[in-house]
């Protein structure tokens, strides 16, 4: 009997803490259908009582939103292709390749994980204002081509790779090139995706870098539009909630349906 009473209680505490954190995502999905009547009473409606579209069309004819959306997706879809890239290379060089001082070049990579952006974050904008790249797709993408976690992360993945297989490929007469993206990468699918997910959030949620690095609002990020939006309309919280939806769609889709490959990615290397 106490073991069924002490697991009701880990259940119904599951289910309050599942309730505080799912509640914000609802009201944000309700609120951005209500209309400006629905949100001003008080106590907050739960419950649109009049569903409406035109947050959505007000929230668009406010801010160039369309083309902000569209302008944080391709940032952040180039920023995951090339993080993925750059990071596969490194962390194979740094496991299958005779390098000298292997220890030492792989503690330079940790080391910049240890660096803050803050302190790089204005020797690039003033490179990359000297060189005439400013308010461009290039100054949005350049500075995040390569990172240090993905290459740790496939690193570890990578390590545990059994030496018998690479061997075996050795013999039948694979390059390191053919090793590489037709046995290696597809093993390691579910740490690629991990590495992928994280990227594509850090990048889909930036903010500052964007807002210092850009002067257009055809070339500003979706996280700026939001901003913008509330400056353009502070008196109607509805567009802001249809905006805030529109930017949480992406990441939540990205979490809901990816949430498998997060946790197979991330506990990879964990053992060896």
């Amino acid at each position: 009997m106490s073991r069924v009473l002490g697991r009701a209680a880990v259940y119904l505490l599951l289910a309050a803490a599942a309730l505080v954190v799912c509640f914000p995502v609802y009201y944000v999905l309700v609120g951005s259908f209500m209309t400006n009547a629905d949100l001003a009473v008080y106590p907050p409606a739960l419950v649109p009582h009049h569903l409406t579209l035109g947050n959505f069309s007000g929230a668009a004819s406010s801010v160039p939103l369309a083309r902000q959306y569209l302008n944080s997706a391709l940032v952040a879809g180039l920023i995951t292709v090339a993080q993925l890239l750059t990071s596969i290379l490194a962390a194979y060089a740094l496991v299958f390749l005779p390098l000298r001082l292997r220890g030492a070049v792989f503690g330079v990579f940790l080391a910049t994980l240890m660096v803050p952006w803050e302190a790089v974050i204005i020797p690039n904008y003033l490179t990359l204002s000297d060189w005439g790249l400013g308010d461009s797709y290039t100054a949005l993408v350049l500075p995040f081509l390569a990172s240090a976690f993905g290459t740790f992360m496939l690193r570890q993945a990578f390590r545990q790779f059994p030496a018998e297989l690479r061997d075996a490929a050795r013999i039948d007469g694979a390059g390191h090139w053919r090793f590489l993206w037709r046995i290696l990468v597809p093993l390691n699918k579910p740490t690629l995706a991990a590495v992928a997910i994280y990227v594509f959030l850090s990048a889909w949620n930036q903010y500052f870098w964007p807002l210092i690095i850009t002067r257009s609002a055809q070339m500003q990020t979706l996280q700026i539009g939001l901003a913008g939006l509330h400056d353009a309309d502070v008196a109607n919280p509805g567009l802001i909630l249809a905006g805030v939806l529109l930017s949480v769609l992406p990441t939540l889709l990205l979490v809901v349906f990816g949430q498998r490959f997060i946790v197979r990615g991330l506990t990879a290397g964990a053992v060896r």
